[in-house]
Formats: structure tokens, sequence, C-alpha cells
């Protein structure tokens, strides 16, 4: 029997045209898949979401119209801020989520996108779009908006100048701190009274000085030095040093704070100066050191007289200044002390040396540059100051000169 015969034989000849018709279909199978790519039969066609064009706006919103001037900053801020708190009101995990990025990154841009991209699912809850245009709308109106201060008197010209003139002294203004414990913002207030009040009594002195050099008003007329000490208040600072039985008595880590220099003394000789090493200090125009060093000793022996009297205003910054306005003769310790001092006026409007002080001291301004201490007074002063050895050692502890020269 040949092969032919056998593949005619029906229990053969099916499983045989199966297979061939099977493996010829695949065949063409293949073929057809090959053509299909080869011609792009098999991409998808796609869709377009239906919101598209609110990605589109998203994009131009946070591209070319997006404003990174400090005004805008504020305004983004304050959106960032007032919506994440409505968010919480409606889901409380993706406000945190937000919450937690915006934190870490400061980057208002970012978290407005992550808002939006909230915003784009809640587009048909009611009463959170209600609530978000409440916001929004807030946002235009509110005061924030306009880039100037609740503060109205810090909204001059002078004062945008006084702050970049203060920032060349911060090197002194930290050094007195450090010698004297007493925090450096408290330290400022009472310089920010002193040169504040000038702003319109002076006003032609700032805008030929201040502000095309970016340093402070030196005063020479009974007042001195950037602080405005005059001869009789520092000459009773260094004496309060010395004496055990004042009640501004600081302890003997301060004793020699304010002890000449023998080098100094050679140059009022030299030169045959007619100011007192102690003017002469003061009124240095390069170097404010001391100028600062006195005003901080002043709040600080001020502090101890009212403490040991039972009424203490360590976290008073307002009253410190007030007294160094009014000096020694004005400080009596009692329940409520007043804040005041000298009265002067800022584009029309009345100012107390104290009310600047307290503006200045809570504002939050230059926080960066001088923080708020949990401590305001630290000390004694003996854990960072050395005694020097005898009454002609140098008129800086070694420990704060050297510091001073870091600086």
């Amino acid at each position: 029997m040949g092969i032919k015969n056998f593949i005619q034989r029906k229990w053969v000849k099916i499983p045989y045209l199966i297979i061939v018709h099977g493996l010829a279909g695949y065949g063409l199978f293949l073929l057809a898949v090959y053509f299909a790519m080869k011609f792009n039969l098999t991409n998808e066609a796609g869709a377009i979401d239906p919101n598209n064009r609110y990605f589109q706006d998203m994009h131009d919103k946070y591209n070319q119209n997006f404003k990174i001037d400090s005004v805008s900053i504020m305004k983004n801020r304050y959106e960032v801020l007032n919506r994440i708190l409505l968010l919480n009101d409606f889901f409380p995990q993706n406000a945190e989520t937000i919450r937690k990025v915006y934190e870490t990154t400061k980057d208002e841009k970012l978290a407005l996108r992550m808002l939006d991209a909230v915003d784009l699912h809640l587009i048909k809850n009611k009463a959170y779009q209600e609530e978000k245009a409440k916001v929004l709308e807030k946002s235009k109106k509110d005061p924030v908006v306009n880039g100037l201060s609740a503060f109205e008197w810090m909204n001059v010209t002078e004062w945008k100048y006084f702050k970049q003139a203060l920032l060349k002294d911060k090197k002194w203004i930290d050094s007195a701190s450090r010698a004297t414990g007493v925090e450096a913002r408290i330290i400022v207030c009472c310089l920010v009274g002193e040169q504040v009040r000038m702003f319109n009594s002076r006003r032609e002195k700032f805008k030929t000085l201040v502000a095309p050099l970016k340093s402070l008003v030196l005063e020479t007329n009974q007042s001195y030095g950037v602080t405005g000490i005059k001869d009789h208040t520092a000459r009773r600072i260094e004496e309060n040093l010395k004496n055990t039985n004042s009640p501004y008595y600081l302890g003997s880590a301060f004793e020699h704070l304010l002890e000449y220099d023998s080098s100094e003394l050679i140059a009022i000789n030299k030169y045959n100066d007619s100011l007192s090493i102690r003017l002469k200090r003061l009124v240095q125009y390069q170097n404010h050191y001391y100028s600062y060093l006195y005003a901080a000793l002043f709040v600080r022996q001020i502090k101890e007289q009212w403490e040991k009297a039972g009424f203490p205003i360590a976290d008073r910054p307002e009253i410190f200044a007030s007294l160094f306005n009014l000096g020694y003769n004005k400080s009596k310790p009692k329940k409520d002390p007043a804040v005041g001092g000298s009265n002067f006026k800022i584009n029309d409007t009345e100012h107390t040396f104290g009310s600047v002080a307290f503006d200045f001291y809570y504002s939050g301004e230059l926080a960066d540059e001088f923080p708020y201490q949990k401590e305001k007074f630290v000390g004694p002063a003996s854990k960072s100051i050395k005694k020097p050895t005898s009454s002609k050692s140098t008129s800086l502890p070694k420990s704060d000169t050297t510091k001073l020269k870091v600086n």
C-alpha cells in the first residue's frame, strides 16, 4: 500500500488536512500582522482628555504669566495658605500632603499647581467651589497684596535705606550682644528709635548720607554715636559697672568691660584730641561697636535695677527703649511701667521712642539677621568674657576682641 492510499484513509486524511490548513492559516495571520505593523495599521487612534483645556490653561497660568516679584510672591503665599486651610475642611489628607511639600520647598508655584490638580477633581463640589471663590476674592482685596507694611512708618523710603545701613553694622551689634548677653534685637530697638525720629527732622541728612553711603547717622550734638548716647549717661554706665552698691551693678564679670586701653590714651595725647576717650569711642565713623556696647550695658543695668526692685521687665523691649531715651533718672521700678519717650512725627503721624521700638521688635522685620531668642538676657558674662588681668588691659575683653576680628 502506497503513501497516497494511506493518506486517503479517513482516519489519516482528516487530521492531515487539519494540520496543513492550520499551518497555512497561521502563516497568513503572521503575514497580515507584518503588513499591518509595516503600514501602522495597529496604532490606536487615542482620544483627547476632556480636561485638556484645563491642563493647557494651567500651563499658561504658571508659565509666562506667573510673576515672581516681591508683591506677587506675597500674594501667592497668601493664596496658598488660605487654599490649604480651605482644602483641609474637605479633604484633610490632601491638604496635609500639600502643606508638607510647601513647608519643605517654599515654592508657591508648585503648591498652587498641586492645589489646582486637586481642584480639578472637586469641580462639581459646589460647597468647595463657593468657598474657594470667596478665598480668591478676598486675596484680591487683602492689604498684603499692595506690598506695604501694616506699620505705616516702615513704608517711608528712609526705612529701606536705614535697614541697608543697619545690616552693615550687624557685626558690631552681634559683638556687643555677645559681650553683654543682651539679645541683639533689643539692642537694635534702642537704635531704631534714635534713627527713625530723624526721618522727618533730618530727612536731608538721610538723603545725602544714609541713602547713598548706607551708613547710619552719627549724633554729635550733646548725644553721641549712632545710638545717641549722652556724655553723662555714658559716664554713669561706666560708674555703675564698678559701684558694687549701685542697684545697676551687674557683677564682677562686667567690671572691666569699658576700661580704657593704654593705646587709646597714647592716641589721645599724640593728637591732642579735644574729645575724651569716651566720646572718641562713640563717634568713630567706621566702627560703631561702642555705640552698641554702651546701649546694651544701659539696657542690662536697667533690667538689673527693676529685677532687684521686684518688677522684672526682661520681656519688655519697649520699656527698655523708652528708658534708654529718657535716661536713668526716669527709671523708677513699678508695677505698670509706661511706654513713651520723645515724641516725633513720621509723615504727619505722631510716634514715641518706645512705640517705634515696640513696632520694630514685634514686626518680624530683619528677623533673619536679628532673630528672636528664647532668653533675651544670658549670663553671667563671665562664661564668655575673660576678666583682664589689670586696669591697663585692653578696653575689649580678649575673648570678644577675637570674635570681632572674625567678624
